[in-house]
């Protein structure tokens, strides 16, 4: 079984096509390269503009300080909003509703079920005998209009009026019928005739010749943006590599063979014993500075006791508590059976 799909088949043409569409292509597709290889360079540089400038600041402009807004604002307020609002109406609606309402209503419902048991249904009770009587003089009353006028008024229209208009009608449709066939073929020999001929030998073959031209105009138009683009992309994969071995590669190769080993002895012979150095005279003012503050702390004491004599010592008061007693054991002779 053939799973794939046969091409359809196309009508057989003329030396005019084929004279047509050669000349098409060629002109299409001198006037299309240009528009395309605009059109690409202009996709790419839009691209690149997307994805480098436009799209990150429009998360930092647009994005991230809504985020912001919702998470720490807006969501916040609503929660505490949300809760008022519970406090404020929900919990006193609830109240008001199972406290008040809801006995009202009980009450409403009883006062109602007791009227319409002893007030509206005997009431309508009445009211309903009083249309049932007048329903049947109306009905009365309808027999008597129906004899004296409808059956009358039937008779008048079937024997007398039917067959009147019936007649006129025919009258009329034979008239009319009459006038109308002279007015068509009047107006067909006239204008129809003519308009059928025009647009038979005519305007008939100009459209095809037409229809024809802007096909091939098409055809030639999609075939020539097809082969614009596969130039484009050659003349682009061409300018790319030509761009990489003129200066992505030398850079590369500046980097990698001369820039990273510069790199390396810069940060072993230099960087690195500078911030050995660094650190180790950090070390020396720390110690420096912790032995004038000890000097200075020791010359502030020297000067107090000089001015104000030695401070008495304070009689050192033993703060533990006295040691608790121990507990009894199998070993200890503080029972009259293990007693010495």
């Amino acid at each position: 079984m053939d799973l794939e799909k046969a091409p359809p088949r196309r009508e057989p043409e003329g030396c005019l096509v084929v004279a047509i569409r050669i000349p098409v292509r060629i002109v299409v597709l001198l006037l299309v390269v240009p528009v395309r290889m605009v059109w690409d360079a202009l996709v790419v540089a839009a691209r690149f503009l997307w994805d480098v400038v436009l799209r990150p600041l429009g998360r930092a402009l647009f994005v991230w300080p809504f985020v912001a807004l919702w998470r720490y604002l807006l969501a916040p307020v609503g929660r505490g909003l949300g809760r008022l609002g519970n406090v404020l109406f929900v919990v006193p609606l609830v109240w008001l509703y199972r406290y008040v309402l809801t006995p009202l209503g009980h009450g409403i419902a009883a006062a109602s079920t007791w009227l319409y048991a002893r007030v509206l249904a005997p009431v309508g009770r009445a009211v309903m005998w009083v249309l049932r009587g007048i329903g049947a003089v109306l009905a009365a009353l309808g027999r008597l209009g129906r004899y004296l006028l409808v059956v009358p008024a039937v008779w008048l229209y079937t024997w007398i009026l039917a067959p009147v208009g019936r007649a006129i009608a025919w009258t009329v449709r034979i008239v009319v019928t009459g006038v109308g066939l002279g007015l068509y073929w009047t107006l067909r020999v006239l204008f129809v005739l003519p308009a059928v001929g025009l647009y038979r030998w005519v305007l008939a073959p100009v459209g095809r010749v037409l229809a024809v031209i802007g096909r091939e105009v098409g055809e030639a138009i999609g075939h020539a943006w097809r082969v614009a683009g596969r130039i484009s992309r050659a003349v682009g994969r061409f300018l790319g590599t030509l761009l990489r071995w003129i200066f992505v590669e030398p850079v590369r190769w500046v980097y990698r063979t001369v820039l990273t080993p510069v790199g390396h002895v810069v940060r072993d012979l230099v960087l690195r014993p500078a911030a050995q150095a660094a650190r180790a005279v950090g070390r020396a003012t720390r110690q420096a500075l912790a032995s004038v503050r000890e000097s200075a702390r020791q010359a502030r004491a020297d000067i107090r006791r000089m001015l104000f004599g030695q401070p008495e010592q304070r009689e050192k008061v033993a703060r533990r508590e006295p040691p608790a007693r121990e507990t009894r054991t199998l070993g200890s002779s503080t029972t009259a059976l293990t007693k010495d």
